[in-house]
């Protein structure tokens, strides 16, 4: 059973599903990938995650790093969840790039290199924003490149933790 919720951030709508136990989704509306996520069946319900969650982006939405992350499971390839694993590493206030994602994972995998769009794919498709911080990677040089959110929340994302990003929206 999918469970749904929804909550109002300095960014507009936000959108909350559950399985029950965790946190299976994030999403601003209209964002890419949301709606294939989203079961027809699924039922609006005040589950104690949605409280967690709600409660972890308040202190978020008010510049601060809220620690740790209420319990998440979302779902995807093992690709994906593993380049997921990677993101949930970078800090607060703190950026990456694709391309270190990349390396880090071919790392990880024993292999000398790995595809930085592959891993870019991946990122793309995290169902849960904010928490899962696909906001915080860049373009090597720096650029703001992708998000499914939408550049201009991708921008107000990285400002509100501190960072100035450096090339226009």
């Amino acid at each position: 059973m999918q469970y749904i919720s929804h909550d109002s951030s300095l960014l507009g709508e936000i959108l909350l599903s559950s399985d029950g136990s965790a946190l299976t989704g994030l999403w601003f509306p209209g964002q890419r990938y949301a709606q294939r996520l989203l079961h027809p069946s699924a039922v609006e319900d005040d589950l104690p995650i949605f409280a967690q969650v709600k409660a972890w982006l308040t202190v978020y939405f008010q510049g601060k790093d809220p620690g740790p992350i209420p319990r998440l499971r979302p779902e995807g390839t093992p690709f994906q969840r593993d380049v997921w694993q990677l993101l949930l590493r970078i800090p607060y206030g703190r950026t990456t790039t694709y391309k270190a994602l990349a390396a880090q994972l071919a790392g990880q995998r024993g292999l000398r290199s790995m595809s930085a769009q592959a891993v870019g794919g991946a990122v793309g498709h995290n169902p849960i924003s904010i928490l899962v911080p696909c906001h915080r990677v860049i373009g090597s040089d720096g650029s703001l490149t992708g998000y499914a959110g939408g550049l201009e929340r991708k921008r107000a994302l990285l400002e509100l933790e501190g960072i100035s990003p450096s090339a226009p929206v």
